[in-house]
């Protein structure tokens, strides 16, 4: 499989530097904190200047990769369509992105969860048109201030203008641009909000923040994740997907596959067993590090954002 980079096209970790290593292993954000200025950002002043890669995929579907997580974007006589916002330091090499697949406005935004890195772009976007809509959950994270505790970090209330307007609780269907467009919640995955957006003509689905390809991803306890919502939100990909289906991570290399998907389900389901049983066992947290719970994975999921002993500790926290 292709293996995501660790530039500025990267999630939210990515950015930092070698300080973030000690003795082999990827350090907490916690304790990055203690070495850098605060996580979030760096991302922006990343993000500023990435640059913006336009992946076709099929028909009036296209991905853009490097503002955040990976955003679709479907055109037509209906408007510009996107999933996700990225970040809004982002917006002038976004805005050349989009105006090169073609000259209809931005009319439409699905936010899939919260957190910055998808829906920091609100605002901007939303001044050029677009509708924003999301799950109920999104749309009160993004009312309140909220605190990441992983990251050390207390976001303020978005603006006005980075609301979504309309929400739904379940599920929701949207009919643009010639495409049927199926909303779904999956309940606490990532977080308490993600939905996946399936763009059935296409046959293109959009996982989001539950599926990292290549990664091990970061579970957000705070605003209601859980490594067993993670796990049950990926059989439910798996579900909704065939061996046809072109399937877009929240973060990693784009384009994906439900082959990729299905090793990153057993990935994460072992890891979780092999978390739970030494937990059973009585052992703290710095005992089933030391164990190395996720060593058979470690060379194809450890190796950029979140590192084993990180990972280790979100699953720790959820089982």
């Amino acid at each position: 499989m292709h293996r995501p980079s660790l530039s500025r096209r990267g999630f939210c970790f990515c950015c930092l530097c070698a300080s973030a290593f000690a003795a082999g292993d990827w350090l907490s954000p916690r304790q990055v904190f203690a070495k850098a200025r605060n996580i979030v950002d760096m991302i922006r002043d990343a993000a500023a200047a990435a640059e913006i890669k336009v992946h076709p995929l099929r028909g009036n579907v296209t991905v853009l990769e490097g503002s955040g997580g990976n955003v679709a974007v479907l055109t037509g006589p209906d408007g510009k369509l996107l999933v996700d916002a990225g970040i809004a330091v982002s917006k002038q090499n976004m805005s050349k992105a989009l105006a090169s697949l073609g000259p209809e406005p931005i009319r439409h935004l699905i936010n899939t969860h919260w957190h910055f890195d998808h829906a920091d772009g609100n605002e901007w976007l939303h001044s050029e048109g677009a509708s924003i809509i999301a799950q109920e959950n999104t749309r009160k994270h993004l009312m309140a201030a909220q605190r990441v505790e992983d990251w050390d970090y207390n976001f303020p209330p978005s603006p006005p203008g980075a609301i979504p307007a309309e929400v739904f609780n379940t599920d929701r269907t949207l009919d643009l641009n010639r495409s049927n467009l199926v909303l779904k919640y999956y309940g606490p995955a990532h977080t308490d909000g993600d939905i996946s957006v399936r763009f059935a003509n296409q046959d293109i689905f959009h996982a989001a923040d539950t599926y990292w390809n290549g990664i091990y991803p970061f579970i957000d306890y705070s605003t209601g994740g859980s490594i067993d919502g993670m796990i049950a939100a990926t059989k439910a990909n798996l579900d909704a997907t065939a061996d046809s289906t072109i399937i877009i991570p929240g973060h990693g290399q784009p384009v994906s596959n439900r082959s990729e998907l299905k090793d990153y389900s057993d990935m994460l389901v072992t890891i979780r067993n092999n978390v739970a049983e030494l937990k059973k066992q009585g052992r703290t947290l710095e005992e089933i590090i030391a164990a190395k719970p996720t060593s058979s994975f470690d060379a194809k999921w450890g190796k950029f954002v979140i590192g084993p002993a990180f990972f280790t500790k979100l699953v720790f926290e959820g089982v």
